[in-house]
């Protein structure tokens, strides 16, 4: 079979947004693909796929899926072809994503300051009261620039008529993004000159990006502050990027047992003794960071650096406690925040949220549980979360049992048919779920989004899951000039 026959094979379902093909035809940004497609045979294309998975493991790209007894560091399955964004579907993506952020920025700070969003009634109070990430411990701490969310990650999906919808903001330590950078020095690899016809974007300076925005954190007026990159270490599921961006950045990759605290200062050992550090960025979840405030048994981080932060002689990125923003009950509210703090309407929806913990929400969601995806409001990673159309009654009898003894801990959403775009599976071209996450950075000169992000992609058929712990794989993503 000649590679003409993969595009005229190319099956995509009814009543589903695909991004390659509308009514049999294929769209316009997706042509000089298609046309790359049929000047390769299959060999050929199977061959760059094998290629693409040698280059990776050879890099030592893989990820850790902790609940596999088999072996747990496996490498990210990559897809060959490209996902494919225009620049008018990229500039919505980025207003959209910067409103976003300004308002949840604004939100941070007032929450653990004023709190004059739950004064005026627009977010109930017991629902902050009851988010196990709202740490009271950093209420009043002033943070460099009131900016809270120095990386972010944030979830988009495309629903069923190309709407792209915010599916969740990942405002702590977001991951992810070193697959985006080795997914496109590998496609440079497989498809040279095809970047340069197509005039993709280039994404190669997120590095220097997210150094230079780094830098401008630093508390001490120096011209070349001391900047670390601290991780939990090398059991990290995460690791290889920590290791990655530090290396990217040329900043030292630092543990919890490098650094001391003296005089409320943060120092790094060093073989030619202490050197103080400015700006540490942070791969370490909150509760770990201090065992002196937080969790006593935690050997990841560093006693007494809550007191440094507190004094501002260190930045931290992320700032402790944006966990109470990342909570799914609370991203329920983000579209009021952004009326409330910008007077503005989202450019970005929310996708429709059923909070529990509402008599006549849970009602209406309990009557149409197999049409909802049921999630906790606390879990990432896909795990955690009920998808009603594949559920058994037993299994959706259960859920209900937990809601109802626990409503504040789940939410509920309609099952949004993702769009699905083109994968080389097996020596043919099947379509797949994809979501978008774009990595943006705030700094002082505002907010500032790489054209692209990682495209995750559920590799099995059907399955709108696309987490690499639940056998989701990833994409280069193009963003088209």
């Amino acid at each position: 079979m000649d590679s003409e026959h993969l595009i005229q094979n190319y099956q995509t379902g009814t009543a589903l947004f695909d991004e390659m093909q509308f009514d049999g035809q294929v769209r316009l940004p997706y042509q000089k693909l298609v046309e790359t497609i049929r000047n390769h045979s299959i060999d050929e294309l199977q061959l760059k796929h094998k290629l693409a998975s040698e280059l990776f493991m050879n890099q030592g790209i893989t990820f850790t899926v902790y609940s596999d007894d088999a072996g747990i560091e496996r490498i990210f399955p990559f897809d060959i072809l490209p996902r494919i964004i225009t620049a008018a579907e990229w500039d919505h993506i980025e207003k959209g994503i910067q409103q976003r952020l300004k308002a949840l920025n604004l939100f941070l700070k007032d929450i653990y300051h004023e709190q004059q969003i739950l004064k005026d009634k627009i977010i109930p109070a017991e629902l902050i009261a009851s988010c196990p990430h709202y740490l009271r411990e950093v209420s009043g701490i002033d943070v460099p620039h009131d900016i809270y969310v120095h990386i972010s990650g944030i979830d988009l999906i495309r629903g069923e008529d190309g709407t792209f919808y915010i599916l969740e903001d990942n405002l702590r330590t977001p991951s992810g993004v070193s697959y985006m950078l080795e997914n496109r020095e590998v496609t440079k690899r497989l498809f040279p000159d095809l970047l340069s016809q197509a005039n993709v974007r280039m994404v190669q300076n997120y590095p220097l990006m997210l150094h230079n925005n780094l830098m401008a954190l630093s508390p001490r007026p120096v011209s070349n502050p001391t900047v670390v990159l601290l991780t939990p270490g090398v059991f990290n599921s995460a690791y290889y990027e920590h290791t990655f961006l530090a290396r990217q950045m040329g900043i030292q990759l630092v543990e919890g047992r490098d650094l001391v605290i003296d005089n409320h200062k943060v120092y790094m050992k060093t073989t030619a003794g202490l050197q103080q550090v400015d700006v540490i960025y942070r791969r370490i979840d909150d509760e770990f960071m201090d065992p002196l405030l937080f969790r006593p048994d935690s050997i990841l981080g560093v006693s007494g650096i809550m007191g440094a932060y507190r004094k501002g002689t260190v930045a931290l990125a992320n700032a402790v406690g944006n966990g109470v923003a990342d909570d799914k009950a609370v991203y329920a509210y983000v579209p009021a925040m952004i009326k409330y703090y910008l007077n503005e309407d989202p450019i970005l929806p929310n996708v429709p949220t059923y909070q529990m913990s509402i008599d006549d929400e849970r009602k209406h969601v309990f009557e149409n549980m197999h049409k909802m995806v049921v999630k906790r409001t606390n879990q990432s990673g896909g795990y955690g979360m009920l998808m009603g159309n594949k559920a058994s009654d037993e299994e959706i009898n259960k859920f209900k049992r937990e809601i109802e003894k626990n409503p504040r801990e789940f939410i509920a959403q309609p099952i949004i048919k993702l769009s699905t775009v083109p994968c080389f599976i097996d020596g043919e071209l099947k379509p797949r779920h994809v979501d978008l996450r774009p990595y943006a950075l705030c700094g002082p000169d505002g907010v500032k989004i790489v054209p692209g992000g990682l495209t995750r992609v559920a590799l099995k058929e059907g399955s709108l899951v696309v987490n690499s712990s639940q056998g989701g794989g990833s994409k280069d993503t193009w963003v088209l000039d």
